[in-house]
């Protein structure tokens, strides 16, 4: 225990130490969880703790508390418009990626036909972990590469459900038929999502409602760590990965009134479990190996890179524009966290050399040490390269901006308001989360901008606190209860006005502090009895 201790000081002592470094020369703090690990492990001799399945444990759930904030962020409404991102681009760039990877590992490099399906299926995925904490904290998982990545991401983070049966059936402990354990999986999955979101959404939105209302900070987070570690757990026992539960149980939260709370509270337990599984990672790293074998390492790197960036690049080039395309690509052409368990289980089964696993698991843990070094630079790097820039995520404009109008929303109120902010000739812009509203309101002359204007960081960008106004015109209420809760969160002086159009939607704003609420139904009354007044002074 005393030794334990001793490692737990001295690990975060050395990953403060070079971590404080690595901000003031602008790199990732990955970085440095990954030398933490590697000096840990050479300081102390623990190369056999490297492999320890309960440290493993602890870092797993870095991830998976990772997972539950992009449940968050994505409810089964917006799930429903990212079908396109995670079942259509995911499924074709895991499956083609997988291909061109199974014949070069064949052909190329001469590996049987199972080691190398399984070295495809782990080379197609990419690494959630880096990715996603770089995406979230930079904010660019609102921009259209960053949708893009984040609904591949999920995808391949469900993909590795049915890699791991197909390895299962391939080792020789496997004695029953690939249809039998498909069945098994089938009917799984259907009692998981079905319990999580029937019953579970009624638990989770009564034990929210609870702990929230007994005003007990602890009750309360102890409230969301009982979720998310239940629904993780519940997962695993039904045969799936617990990022898989947690993604899930943050998808039936994002439904409540409580997300952005619980998002905030939960974020420093995600923070530091992440930095533990790089910790890790870094301590898996054989140093002699690495040096001995460099150039090999290096070289399957930049192959990899290459091929899964050029697949990638051509796939989503069908449907999206050159620089979204390369952006995403590069963004996700690295080897994931998920290839160790990959390798693990097939090394396990004595389907795949010790050899050749030490290797690759090398070649991993470089791709993941690289990718925060370059994927910061994405955007310049791919604006020199198509000599473009989004013109609808790029905030950069409106840094100076003041007395401007936000209007959120460009569905059929959001153009009435445009029009007669045109015709008042006040400055104003248009937020929408809809792509294609966006490109209607640019196509139409407005300035415009993709984004949510529930996101701190969107407001932030839209300089929302030197804004004469912000005009709520969305229709659903769930997402202008939200946005008004953010828009007063960020600044509570906001001049906001929203619009309702029935008094349902009237009461359930009516604990938010906003300027002005707009009833559709009265306003129209309104009108027609002035129209009607009007009508009779003209013909007297």
């Amino acid at each position: 225990m005393e030794h334990t201790l001793v490692y737990v000081i001295v690990a975060l002592g050395i990953s403060l130490v070079v971590n404080l470094i690595l901000k003031r020369l602008g790199l990732s703090q990955i970085i440095g969880y990954i030398i933490t690990g590697t000096i840990l492990v050479y300081a102390f001799d623990l190369r056999e703790a490297g492999h320890s399945h309960e440290l493993e444990m602890v870092g797993e759930f870095g991830i998976v508390f990772l997972m539950f904030t992009i449940g968050l962020e994505i409810s089964l409404e917006r799930m429903g418009t990212m079908k396109k991102e995670i079942f259509g681009n995911g499924l074709l760039q895991v499956g083609l990626t997988t291909l061109v990877a199974y014949f070069m590992g064949h052909y190329l490099f001469h590996l049987d036909a199972t080691s190398a399906i399984i070295v495809a299926l782990a080379f197609s995925l990419s690494s959630t972990a880096v990715v996603l904490s770089y995406l979230k904290s930079s904010k660019e998982i609102y921009t259209p590469y960053g949708q893009n990545a984040t609904g591949i991401l999920i995808f391949q983070d469900i993909a590795v459900i049915p890699i791991l049966i197909l390895i299962g059936f391939l080792t020789s402990e496997a004695d029953e038929s690939i249809y039998v354990i498909l069945g098994h999986t089938l009917v799984s999955a259907f009692i998981v999502v079905g319990l999580l979101f029937v019953v579970g959404k009624r638990v989770v939105t009564w034990l929210l409602h609870f702990s929230a209302s007994s005003e007990v900070d602890e009750l309360f987070m102890g409230s969301v760590l009982f979720i998310v570690i239940g629904a993780s757990l519940f997962a695993y026992y039904m045969g799936f990965t617990y990022s898989l539960g947690a993604f899930v149980a943050g998808m039936i939260i994002a439904e409540t009134k409580y997300h952005h709370k619980v998002e905030s509270d939960i974020a420093p337990f995600k923070d530091i479990l992440l930095g533990t599984f790089f910790v890790v990672v870094g301590m898996k790293i054989d140093i002699m190996m690495f040096i001995e074998n460099i150039d090999v390492i290096v070289a399957l790197f930049v192959l990899v890179l290459i091929f899964k960036t050029a697949i990638m690049f051509l796939l989503l080039r069908i449907s999206y524009n050159s620089a979204t395309s390369l952006k995403t690509a590069l963004a996700l052409s690295q080897v994931g966290e998920f290839s160790f368990v990959i390798f693990a289980v097939a090394s396990s089964g004595h389907i795949l050399d010790d050899s050749l696993v030490a290797l690759l698991v090398l070649v991993v843990i470089f791709s993941m040490i690289v990718t925060p070094f370059f994927i910061t630079r994405i955007n310049d790097f791919v604006e020199k390269i198509v000599k473009t820039t989004d013109i609808v995520t790029d905030f950069k404009a409106l840094k100076s901006r003041e007395n401007h109008v936000i209007v959120c929303g460009y569905s059929v109120v959001g153009k009435f308001v445009t029009e007669y902010l045109e015709d008042l000739d006040a400055p104003y812009i248009v937020i929408d989360n809809s792509n294609k509203h966006v490109v209607e309101a640019l196509e139409n002359g407005r300035e415009a901008y993709l984004g949510d204007a529930s996101k701190s960081s969107i407001l932030h960008a839209l300089n929302i606190n030197k804004a004469s106004a912000i005009l709520v015109t969305l229709d659903n209420i769930d997402k202008k209860r939200v946005i008004c809760e953010a828009v007063l969160k960020h600044s509570k002086n906001a001049n906001l006005i929203v619009k309702v159009v029935s008094l349902e939607e009237k009461e359930k704003l009516a604990d938010l502090n906003i300027t002005v609420v707009v009833d559709g139904k009265v306003e129209v009354a309104r009108v027609l009895v002035e129209r009607m007044i009007s009508c009779q002074l003209k013909y007297r």
